[in-house]
């Protein structure tokens, strides 16, 4: 679970962030899922564009988003939404103030 001040950090971090997806019409499949997934793995911190013809806000996607992959919605902004997950894969992690 992120505190305030780490969720604080992720989002300015996402600020800079391209959009690594976009969630469109068909809503949030599997095979969404599976890329989201692989996104988290390689890069930790995604930010995912939902287009205005998806059946769900940004932030109902986010959440449904984040539970169905084990990570933590960071937050919503506008029409984009940004997830977070630890990844052991990975050799360079973003620091917070409790994981280094």
């Amino acid at each position: 679970m992120l505190n305030s001040k780490q969720r604080a950090a992720l989002r300015s971090e996402a600020a800079s962030a391209v959009s690594v997806f976009q969630l469109g019409k068909d809503g949030i499949t599997d095979g969404f899922i599976s890329g989201c997934d692989s996104a988290l793995t390689a890069r930790e911190l995604i930010k995912i564009t939902v287009l205005k013809t998806a059946p769900v806000s940004p932030r109902e996607a986010g959440e449904e988003t984040a539970r169905k992959l084990g990570a933590e919605f960071v937050a919503a902004i506008g029409n984009k939404f940004i997830l977070y997950r630890y990844s052991k894969n990975k050799t360079e992690h973003i620091k917070l103030d409790s994981r280094s």
